[in-house]
């Protein structure tokens, strides 16, 4: 508490996060539980907590501790005025060592809806508190603790359903959602089994049973979080729910032409199959389905149940707190594979903005 003391009293002497009540105007009042807002990024978690009603209950912006990480620069609170009213922001990484002290704790329960098939999907919650600091020596106070809770929940299972991925370029556009990690996933396709060359489709297209190369991979996330393929699957229809599917790979079992490489052990998983044609197309000159993927973030020392197979379709709900890590879980789905009947050749593109039927050959 002496160190804690002589940290803010240092915060205070350097004169900075100062702020007087007329600057406050009628942001002067007592504090509410509408005072902090919190935005739950991808990367990161932003706090915004109104400052005028904390100088009103005796403190000021500096006062404010994130967790009671007070040696920290980087966890301390940075006064925006410009805001209307004033806020004071503190922003932390979505890794346990960058956190200033935020829990994580992963919930498992049973899937629902479209992941009514999986045992375990979990979400994890990040959560701390911002409370003020009373520098008042002595026996009493007359000021009132400010306690801000926040809380972030990301769901560990996610249906990517995006088409609109060039296969000449590494990610998802996917704008940031409050509690989603959709936007670190992305879908690649490769020509080698290196992961050197990135699939370029000539003009005639690739023959049919040519080896595609998939990688999904996870960009900007921390170390500790894996990525796991729950499924990948073809579909005629770019909605895989109302289609004709074929399953490349399931949980513990695989299509004996899909190949896996990696799944589980790293921030990437890779597999590949041979292009082919769907039999319920046998009649179009182009033929086309779509490829999706179920990707789940798995902390690392979890990777390996999910990876088990396991008779019982559904576990009881579990709660454990972990040092450091999420799980995600996502669909990828590409852009159309065509398959042209009469010269035998397949053509695949991760863009569908113009798709082309020539019945007539």
């Amino acid at each position: 508490m002496v160190l804690l003391s002589l940290l803010i009293l240092g915060v205070l002497v350097n004169g900075h996060l100062a702020l007087t009540p007329n600057d406050c105007g009628t942001s002067y009042r007592r504090p509410a539980y509408t005072d902090i807002a919190v935005y739950c990024g991808t990367e990161s978690i932003n706090l915004a907590i109104q400052v005028c009603p904390v100088i009103y209950t005796g403190y000021n912006a500096s006062l404010l501790i994130l967790n009671q990480v007070a040696n920290d620069p980087s966890c301390r609170g940075t006064l925006d005025e410009t805001a209307n009213p004033p806020v004071v922001r503190f922003n932390f990484l979505l890794r346990q060592l960058d956190s200033c002290g935020s829990i994580f704790r992963t919930t498992s329960a049973p899937g629902t809806g479209i992941f009514s098939d999986f045992s375990n999907i979990q979400t994890v919650n990040i959560s701390g508190v911002v409370r003020s600091f009373d520098p008042t020596i002595g026996t009493v106070t007359y000021n009132a603790e400010l306690s801000y809770f926040y809380s972030c929940a990301y769901p560990l299972e996610y249906l990517i359903n995006n088409t609109q991925v060039d296969v000449s370029s590494s990610s998802i556009a996917v704008i940031d959602n409050n509690g989603s990690f959709i936007s670190t996933l992305s879908m690649q396709l490769f020509k080698d089994v290196n992961y050197t060359t990135p699939l370029v489709i000539p003009a005639l297209g690739v023959e049919l049973r040519t080896r595609i190369y998939v990688q999904v991979i996870a960009a900007n996330l921390t170390s500790q979080y894996h990525v796991l393929l729950d499924r990948c699957y073809a579909s005629i229809s770019a909605l895989p729910s109302n289609s004709t599917f074929f399953n490349l790979f399931v949980p513990c079992s695989q299509d004996q032409m899909t190949t896996m490489l990696e799944n589980g052990n790293s921030q990437k998983a890779r597999f590949s199959f041979p292009a082919f044609r769907f039999i319920e197309q046998q009649n179009q000159t182009i033929s086309t389905y779509y490829l999706h993927c179920i990707t789940r973030l798995c902390e690392t020392s979890t990777c390996t149940q999910f990876k088990q197979c396991n008779r019982r379709r559904r576990r009881d709900i579990q709660t454990t707190t972990i040092k450091d890590g999420v799980s995600d879980t996502t669909l990828i789905t590409s852009g159309p594979i065509r398959t042209q009947a009469d010269s035998c050749m397949a053509l695949l593109y991760l863009t569908i903005l113009v798709i082309i039927y020539d019945s007539h050959g």
